[in-house]
């Protein structure tokens, strides 16, 4: 069982954005179990989390992965998340000062050296591992990356690249991440591009800091002012980028990635795979057997016919998550009158679902066992699609704190893997007098 992994103290880097070559800060901070990566915009008023999560992409460049949540972005993640990741580190909080990661040399070795710094520390819980059982396989032109089955304890990268330009060519490289080094093999790998991209970008008013001494640039006869750090350095940055991209997913997975010329993009594309992937292995197991019965289910809750809303438990990890099902048929009463010729589960319903499965897992702490969990507050509540009879909600429920007195849940619900709804809810815990 490999446990889940964070820093011992906070470290900080500081240089240039990319493109705006204004000034950025970042800094490494400890971050709880289950936390994930997560970037927090400090200068904005208030501060914006934005998860390190593929659902948060913006499609802004394929040059970069880019990330955005309520009008806040964080520019250029790859490089820092790949060094996050090939660390080893499971849990982080990445503090920011401006929109822009500070580039330094274009590698990752600046934020490995931070974390080398600031130090591991082994935590609590275990990983959340997958493993590849079944081939995942997408592609753009001749750009292809494969998904295999492969290693149970590793993910083994296999990657070739194919560059129009002579001095780099025809390149292969397999790297086997959570085993090899990254610090040592991968994270001084800089990006790299044409000499003619590096005009263009100039000529856009790009990255008007940077001469062909602080950035790999390429042409036929060799870097420009410059000279590779490994004889196949493109294709080890390649690699390093992937790692990045694939970090998106939050969770470990193993295997084997085959990977053609591929870009940004595609990986981004490789991770939606794996999300689907990941959720069609989770449903069918929670379709086998239920965790909890309605029997089970109306012993918790004190909700009735007709707004009982839960029909049962399929997952339960201790008092921090729980996820239930709801199954939505025509013969729900609501469904009379909303609508009669057009049949949509209010969403007021959505969310009175995700209340009820996080009362239950409120009730999962001792202190709180015997009391109802009476709402406070809605915060982010957002409605993404219809639901309509026939349809299967999936309802999750992520405790962010639990007090004597007190609860904060995040919930969505999902059909089909595709998300429905979304809400922040607080509750005040009361005792169960009866009226």
């Amino acid at each position: 069982m490999q446990m889940q992994h964070t820093i011992m103290k906070s470290a900080t880097v500081k240089g240039k954005g990319l493109f705006s070559g204004n000034e950025c800060k970042l800094k490494f901070c400890p971050a709880p179990e289950d936390t994930g990566i997560v970037f927090l915009r400090v200068d904005l008023d208030p501060p914006v989390e934005i998860p390190a999560d593929v659902q948060f992409v913006t499609k802004r460049d394929q040059r970069t992965t880019s990330l955005s949540r309520d009008g806040a972005s964080v520019e250029t993640t790859e490089h820092v998340l790949a060094a996050v990741w090939g660390m080893g580190i499971d849990n982080l909080r990445i503090e920011l000062d401006n929109s822009e990661i500070p580039n330094i040399d274009g590698s990752s070795l600046p934020f490995v050296k931070a974390l080398q710094r600031a130090g591991l520390e082994e935590q609590d819980l275990p990983r959340d591992v997958f493993v590849i059982d079944e081939p995942i396989v997408v592609s753009d032109g001749e750009a292809t990356i494969a998904a295999l089955p492969g290693p149970q304890d590793h993910l083994e990268i296999i990657y070739n690249l194919e560059y129009p330009c002579r001095a780099v060519g025809n390149q292969l490289i397999k790297f086997l991440l959570f085993q090899d080094d990254f610090a040592e093999v991968l994270s001084p790998a800089r990006t790299f591009c044409l000499e003619e991209e590096a005009r263009q970008f100039q000529a856009m008013g790009l990255a008007p800091h940077l001469t062909a001494k602080d950035v790999l640039v390429i042409n036929d006869a060799g870097p420009v002012d410059n000279k590779f750090r490994f004889d196949n350095e493109p294709v080890r940055h390649k690699v390093l980028d992937l790692v990045g991209d694939v970090a998106l997913l939050g969770r470990r997975f193993y295997g084997r990635l085959l990977a053609t010329r591929s870009g940004h993009d595609l990986n981004q594309q490789l991770v939606d795979k794996l999300v689907e992937a990941i959720a069609a292995s989770e449903h069918a197991d929670a379709l086998s057997e239920p965790v909890m019965d309605i029997r089970k289910i109306m012993k918790l809750l004190p909700h009735r016919y007709p707004f009982l809303m839960i029909d049962r438990i399929v997952r339960i990890e201790g008092d921090s998550l729980a996820v239930g099902v709801k199954n939505v048929t025509f013969n729900e009463p609501f469904f009379q009158g909303h609508y009669p010729d057009l049949p949509i589960m209010p969403g007021v319903l959505i969310i009175e679902a995700m209340a009820q499965l996080s009362g239950i897992l409120m009730s999962r702490r001792l202190e709180h066992a015997g009391k109802t969990a009476v709402l406070l507050s809605l915060d982010r509540v957002k409605l993404r699609r219809p639901v309509r009879p026939g349809d299967q909600l999936f309802i999750e429920a992520e405790a962010l704190s639990a007090r004597s007195r007190t609860g904060h849940c995040r919930c969505k619900a999902t059909v089909n893997d595709e998300l429905a709804a979304e809400a922040e809810i607080k509750f005040m815990l009361v005792d169960a007098e009866p009226y």
